[in-house]
C-alpha cells in the first residue's frame, strides 16, 4: 500500500508569523492536533498542541504576541505520497512523531498520514506496534 492511499488529503498550514491563538482555534475548528509551517513555498516547521502549551503558555508570560515561529518544532520530517507506507511507519516509529507531512513528486504538500490513518489502513498488530513505538518515552 502507498501512503497517498492512506493519508488525510488536503491538509493546512500556516505561515511563521500566524498568531498561536489562530493556530489553536484553526486547530480546533478542524478537530485536529497540528499545523505545518511554510515559509516561500516550502515547510519549514511543525506546531503541535503541545507545543502550544509547553513552548508558548508554559514559558511565556505573555503569549499574546507568540507566533508559529516561536513555538514550531524545526526540522521537519515527512515522506512521500508514492512511497510504500511500511517505511513511513518505520520513519515515523525511529522519530517517534504521531503526524507527517507528505509531499508529491514536485515538493507540494498533499496531505497528513496519522496514527489515525494508519490504524484504518494496516492490520491491527502493526498498527499496534507502530503506536507503541511511537509513544515510548523519549530517551
Amino acid at each position: 500500500m502507498k501512503v497517498r492511499e492512506a493519508m488525510h488529503k488536503g491538509a493546512e498550514w500556516v505561515s511563521p508569523d500566524t498568531p498561536i491563538a489562530q493556530i489553536a482555534q484553526t486547530m480546533r475548528n478542524l478537530d485536529i492536533g497540528c499545523l505545518p509551517v511554510g515559509e516561500n513555498d516550502r515547510l519549514v516547521g511543525m506546531v503541535t498542541d503541545r507545543d502550544i502549551i509547553c513552548r508558548g503558555l508554559a514559558d511565556s508570560s505573555d503569549a499574546s504576541d507568540l507566533t508559529a515561529e516561536n513555538v514550531m518544532t524545526r526540522g521537519i520530517v515527512y515522506c512521500n505520497a508514492e512511497e510504500d507506507l511500511e517505511d513511513a511507519l518505520h520513519l515515523m516509529e525511529e522519530k517517534q512523531i504521531r503526524r507527517l507531512p507528505v509531499i508529491d513528486e514536485n515538493k507540494r504538500m498533499v496531505g497528513m498520514l496519522s496514527l489515525g490513518d494508519i490504524s484504518h489502513a494496516v492490520a491491527r498488530e502493526l498498527s499496534g506496534e507502530v503506536v507503541c513505538a511511537v509513544s515510548a518515552h523519549h530517551q
